[in-house]
């Protein structure tokens, strides 16, 4: 199966990989480097900018089966199940905002013929995917508790002490963010039920999107 992996750095899409390979429980085929992605700033605004490019190259240009974007939720709400209700999407919502475009884009192409449609699953990691990477670690590192921090409790931890966690340092290289990213990546896949649970709207929904392939 061929897929291509978009979000916020090289070292996180290494790290999805191996989740997305977990969920299928099989290996994938990468799609070739594709040159706007590796040209990209990073963060959030890269992912939403890139996202409508990359869905119609891999359609037009590529014979991909699939494509899986995630990004990180930073301060903005966590995704509920509510926003799956017709009507219910919040525009605030990163996750909800992802789907919007996949959904328009996807509304514009044409069937071609002897080629299956695009298959796609879109994730948001809260508060950022490195609280992917502590799941299991840190017993305080969950969506329900940043859900909180956002209605104004105080909380143990920040996306910065995540990322100190995660990495050993604040300004980590591309090639430690990988490495780290990738260890983790490989211990979650052994039980996804664990992060399926304590991240259930972001990584849960990601899960879901995938199975349905």
């Amino acid at each position: 199966m061929k897929v291509a992996v978009l979000s916020e750095s090289p070292a996180d899409e290494a790290a999805i990989r191996i989740l997305l390979e977990g969920i299928l429980q099989k290996r994938t085929q990468e799609i070739p480097s594709l040159p706007h992605i590796e040209a990209r700033q990073g963060g959030w605004p890269s992912v939403k900018t890139l996202l409508p490019v990359t869905i119609r190259h891999l359609y037009f240009n590529t014979d991909a089966d699939a494509l899986v974007v995630v990004a990180d939720s930073d301060d903005t709400p966590v995704h509920q199940s509510g926003h799956e209700q017709v009507g219910g999407e919040d525009r605030r919502c990163r996750l909800c905002q992802l789907r919007s475009v996949i959904n328009m884009e996807k509304a514009r192409f044409r069937p071609i013929p002897s080629r299956s449609p695009l298959k796609t699953a879109a994730g948001l990691a809260v508060p950022a995917i490195e609280a992917w990477y502590l799941c299991g670690l840190d017993p305080h590192v969950n969506e329900a508790t940043w859900a909180r921090k956002l209605q104004a409790e105080r909380i143990t931890f920040t996306r910065n002490k995540l990322k100190a966690q995660v990495y050993r340092t604040e300004r980590p290289s591309l090639q430690m963010e990988t490495r780290y990213a990738i260890e983790a990546a490989t211990r979650l896949v052994d039980d996804l039920s664990m992060i399926e649970q304590l991240f259930p709207n972001g990584f849960g929904s990601f899960a879901r999107d995938v199975r349905s392939w």
